[in-house]
């Protein structure tokens, strides 16, 4: 098939690439031997080295594999943006474990799911969530927890000071563990000798896929390695050792932890860790204060950067910011002019999901941005948009159909879900289940989803899930949840409620039903009731009526 958007690239960038036969951990292993003094992470004004972080997670490597982690099993990992979270990641990875990112946001209903789902033995998580899990470990199958306090990022460093102390003995039992005492005690073991391939599982990705229904996308090291590699290339004027990283997005989401992460880790560069991205006064602070040049976001996060006072007054100074790439939701035209005129770096909108982990389409980087559009494909990536009907018949630029996509970073499959593989994985093809079309030059623009999955900031809300926890209401008799956009067109939960006969309840008593039950993200920022919610002939509830209604101000 012809590949309009090559002629498009920039100069520099390859339609082609060679991607190393190494597994994830390759890149911080090579940063540390070529930076070792640079700072990897940087939080609250503390840092470590990439010398320190390498030796550190070989520690915890050392000691995962002591306390009986076996190569292939699923980590979890509880932890927002601090320098733990890195640490967890990279480690599990070199003792052969497959990291499974949790949102720590999560309610107990939504973790014992994923838990139980991936089949995880060991977590890695926050001390202050010890009371959450254990009420998730009661319901669930045991699982070994080793906990950290956010503080115990200032004595990660004070580690290597304390070599003579006594050793720390491991217990191989269902105790609870700090994670500073296991890193003590990996000191003493004898490094790992686990062998990892590219083609061995990293990550457990929970997406809702086509269907709507969470499910692990698994992700291979050569996938993460492949789309590291593509974001490095893609990235045209950043240096290797030259470059700082504000690592804003959750790195428990998977474009965090690519864009943000690995690739940060692959550049050398220094990752600003916030572990509040709401705390927009901390942010400007660290962008102040460290001067990041990369800065992957949303757009709701760059547009609030516009309209704080101290920026629009001059104040603050940005002009550090070489790169940013936005995903996640529609980018409009005047967040994206009025950041870059603020910055004078590049704002570029991009594409992805956690089928291909993370990102298959970006603007390019000094050539033309075009309005509504998420970009060219990324090198080797090959797409097609289909017919909806038949889901094969390719059609030509300027017809809308479904975007099906071909390229190195694409998954290996769903965790126990071959008929979802089925449905998703069609003779080498990801089905993404978005309507999109494409222009004569390349550029790929969404239209709608297939799917009804709805993203809020870069996080997915599966509708169904929410439908669940507000049925559970005594006063709710039926219930449909939709993703609708708000005024400035960013998407937002939205639920429908017919009440039961005679029990009045309100949107107040709804949301904070769910509060309960749910993360914050996921709770309909609109509440409406209804006397009947819209039905196909053979029943089904008919969420894109809704939303079309809620479009025409009618429901």
């Amino acid at each position: 098939m012809e590949k309009p958007w090559l002629t498009h690239y920039d100069p520099g960038v390859p339609a082609s690439l060679e991607y190393p036969s190494v597994n994830l951990t390759h890149f911080l292993t090579r940063s540390a031997h070529d930076f070792p003094q640079h700072a990897c992470t940087i939080f609250q004004d503390s840092s470590l080295s990439y010398a320190q972080m390498d030796i550190l997670t070989d520690y915890l490597a050392a000691a995962l594999v002591s306390l009986g982690l076996k190569k292939g099993d699923r980590v979890g990992v509880l932890l927002p943006n601090i320098p733990q979270f890195v640490l967890a990641f990279y480690g599990i990875l070199k003792a052969g474990g497959v990291v499974v990112a949790l949102n720590p946001q999560y309610k107990q209903r939504e973790l014992e799911y994923q838990i139980k789902d991936s089949g995880l033995s060991l977590l890695i998580g926050l001390v202050t969530l010890a009371e959450l899990v254990d009420q998730v470990r009661a319901v669930t199958q045991p699982v070994q927890t080793i906990y950290t306090a956010v503080g115990d990022a200032f004595e990660l460093a004070g580690l290597f000071d304390n070599k003579n102390t006594q050793e720390v003995m491991i217990e191989r039992d269902f105790a609870d563990l700090r994670l500073l005492d296991l890193l003590r005690a990996g000191s003493y073991l004898p490094a790992t000798r686990v062998k990892i391939s590219p083609d061995d599982m990293a990550i457990f990705q929970y997406s809702g896929g086509t269907t709507g229904d969470p499910k692990a996308a698994i992700g291979l090291h050569r996938n993460l390695v492949a789309n590291t590699v593509q974001f490095r290339r893609w990235l045209v004027g950043l240096e290797e050792g030259q470059e700082t990283v504000l690592a804003a997005i959750p790195l428990y989401h998977v474009y965090g932890m690519v864009i943000a992460m690995s690739l940060g880790v692959a550049l050398g560069a220094g990752m600003v860790l916030i572990q509040n991205p709401r705390d927009l006064e901390d942010v400007l602070a660290n962008i102040e204060r460290h001067q990041p040049t990369l800065f992957p976001g949303v757009p709701n996060m760059y547009q609030a950067i516009n309209r704080h006072p101290d920026v629009v007054s001059g104040k603050i100074n940005l002009s550090s910011i070489k790169a940013c790439i936005s995903g996640s939701a529609p980018l409009l035209l005047e967040t994206k002019q009025t950041f870059e005129a603020v910055t004078g770096g590049k704002l570029m909108e991009g594409y992805g999901l956690s089928e291909a982990p993370t990102a298959t389409h970006c603007n390019p980087m000094f050539g033309q941005n075009r309005e509504g559009s998420i970009g060219l494909p990324l090198p080797d990536v090959d797409c097609r948009i289909v017919d909806l009907e038949d889901g094969a018949t390719p059609l030509k630029p300027g017809e809308r159909g479904e975007l099906i996509i071909k390229g190195p970073q694409v998954m290996q499959g769903y965790h126990q879900r071959p008929d979802e593989d089925q449905i998703t994985l069609v003779n080498g093809w990801l089905y993404t289940g978005d309507i999109a079309w494409m222009d004569a030059d390349g550029y790929f623009y969404l239209v709608d989803r297939k799917k009804e999955l709805i993203k809020i900031g870069g996080l997915q809300v599966w509708p169904r899930e929410v439908e669940e926890v507000i049925a559970l209401h005594p006063a709710v008799k039926e219930v449909a949840v939709a993703g609708v956009p708000d005024a400035e067109g960013v998407e937002m939960v939205k639920a429908w409620i017919v009440p039961q006969p005679g029990q009045p309840i309100s949107a107040d008593e709804i949301r904070s039903w769910c509060r309960q039950n749910l993360a914050n993200y996921k709770v309909p920022a609109v509440v409406a009731f209804r006397e009947v919610l819209p039905r196909t002939t053979v029943g089904k509830v008919l969420r894109r009526e809704l939303v079309r209604l809620h479009k025409e101000g009618l429901a």
